[in-house]
């Protein structure tokens, strides 16, 4: 009395288009995500160390990557020379490298320090 109900088959797919359709959307949106969420907050971070380091001048408290904390005294296309100490009265002076410079810091940290 009571007939058996059976699902009717699906349409069958053949080809690539098939194969390529599923996954495509979820690549796409793997890829957007990764966009903003790594590739354009690091550029964002190069182009500010770009600008900071292209306005460095003469004067500036700046901490290198090495966390070497001085005043820049002469800077060059390549290169900072950073006041660290008073050794009497002739100061301490490192040669390093303009790209090593992480940070400038507000005039008057090293004397607040």
């Amino acid at each position: 009395m009571i007939s058996n109900a059976y699902a009717q088959a699906g349409a069958a797919t053949s080809g690539p288009e098939s194969l390529l359709a599923s996954p495509l959307p979820m690549v796409v949106i793997f890829f957007v995500i990764m966009y903003f969420l790594m590739i354009r907050p690091q550029q964002k971070r190069a182009k500010e160390q770009r600008t900071m380091l292209d306005a460095l001048k003469a004067g500036d408290e700046v901490i290198t990557t090495g966390g070497i904390l001085g005043k820049a005294t002469k800077v060059t296309d390549q290169y900072v020379t950073v006041e660290v100490a008073q050794a009497g009265t002739a100061p301490v002076e490192l040669l390093v490298q303009k790209a090593s410079v992480q940070t400038v810091l507000p005039k008057g940290t090293i004397k607040s320090i």
